[in-house]
């Protein structure tokens, strides 16, 4: 099964920073999504959803700030975690920015191997977080294509998790109660 590439969605209102950014992303397997505005991110999430957005927060009409409430408003965006990368370094600044819901707060200029890291950190936390349509007859899981899978192989896809299988002593008794070797074997 071909697994999609993760998407990020980059939002700076200056194009150098963004082509940057861009670059440094999609070299290191990331597909990539750009904004110039507060405006431009909410229109693209409303399209796309990002697996990560790096928001900055000093930006012209809607600052980043406000972007991030915006998301954070809404159940179909909230779960999506927002990586603040800004100048401001101010103490007050960065616990805003948590205040409202981003999940981490790197300051410009950054290293380019700390952000890598902060992002793929954050990617991975986020795998299994947000509403999980679930059948509640079966128990299988609708995944992001629509497709319906059984549990199991839904959390192996989508974190780390690895099952052995085993069967339950009610299960077991349900199965195989009626059986006499099931009987005797008490």
């Amino acid at each position: 099964m071909k697994t999609r590439k993760t998407l990020v969605l980059a939002v700076d209102d200056n194009p150098q920073n963004l082509q940057f950014l861009g670059k440094l992303l999609s070299d290191n397997g990331y597909e990539v999504g750009m904004g110039q505005s507060g405006s431009q991110a909410l229109n693209f999430v409303k399209k796309n959803e990002p697996d990560l957005i790096l928001l900055d927060i000093m930006m012209p009409e809607m600052d980043g700030y406000e972007v991030c409430r915006r998301l954070k408003a809404n159940l179909a965006t909230r779960h999506i975690p927002i990586i603040f990368l800004t100048a401001k370094t101010d103490s007050t600044d960065i616990v805003k920015g948590f205040d409202l819901g981003g999940v981490d707060y790197v300051t410009k200029p950054f290293n380019t191997a700390e952000l890598l890291a902060r992002i793929r950190t954050h990617v991975e936390i986020k795998i299994l977080r947000g509403l999980l349509p679930i059948c509640s007859k079966c128990k299988k899981i609708r995944d992001d294509e629509g497709f319906w899978k059984q549990v199991d192989s839904y959390l192996e896809e989508h974190s780390e998790i690895v099952f052995t299988h085993g069967i339950c002593p009610d299960c077991l008794t349900e199965l195989y109660g009626e059986k006499d070797w099931f009987r005797k074997r008490k």
